[in-house]
């Protein structure tokens, strides 16, 4: 029964998807000498809108991991998705790091790298491309680019758009016929036959 239960955890998939975006090893200078430490950085997501960045140190590598993957379940966000991209434009700041995201067309890809390419493909996102215009630090670009995402919380615009109502046209009412008198019908008769020269009669000539 034991040999089991391990078993089924072992095949159980994680709910979220994990990927490290940096590992750092930290110094830290006390009055004995040094003391080092690791700090992970790790990118959560369930590629249906749940994404989060978690960040933390640890004596060892697994324990910094462990430790960021708690911290980002922490601070998950839901992405409002248009289809497979975004909806609109956004451009975001964080400290040094500036990036833009606008939407992609279908079959586009992610057009991106480095910490917001990861941010993209656990978040859901397949079509869409995105620049980072300033610092290179990839802590401050993804948390520039999850504001960025945040930012289009209760600004989703819906696919169908919407359809106007037409005004009722107006019947046409049948025009009535009025009919001319006898006489006016006689008149253009008139005009319309070719007029009939008068014959000419022959005069006669004065004899002597």
């Amino acid at each position: 029964m034991g040999n089991k239960r391990r078993f089924n955890k072992r095949n159980k998939k994680p709910e979220f998807d994990q990927k490290l975006l940096d590992l750092a090893r930290v110094v830290r200078v006390v009055k004995g000498g040094r003391r080092f430490s690791f700090r992970a950085t790790m990118v959560i997501g369930n590629r249906k809108g749940k994404v989060g960045l978690g960040v933390a140190q640890g004596s060892d590598v697994a324990n910094a991991i462990n430790k960021a993957v708690d911290a980002a379940k922490k601070s998950m966000i839901i992405v409002k998705r248009l289809d497979s991209t975004i909806s609109y434009r956004v451009d975001e700041r964080f400290c040094g790091a500036q990036v833009m995201i606008k939407p992609a067309k279908e079959g586009k890809g992610i057009v991106a790298g480095g910490a917001m390419r990861l941010i993209f493909e656990l978040a859901g996102i397949r079509n869409i491309t995105a620049k980072s215009l300033g610092s290179s630090n990839k802590i401050n670009i993804a948390k520039a680019t999850l504001n960025a995402l945040e930012k289009l919380e209760g600004k989703q615009i819906s696919e169908k758009k919407e359809v106007k109502a037409k005004k009722p046209e107006k019947k046409k009412e049948p025009k009535k016929e009025t009919k001319k008198p006898v006489a006016g019908k006689a008149k253009k008769a008139e005009k319309k036959a070719p007029e009939k020269k008068a014959a000419k009669k022959p005069t006669k000539k004065n004899t002597k």
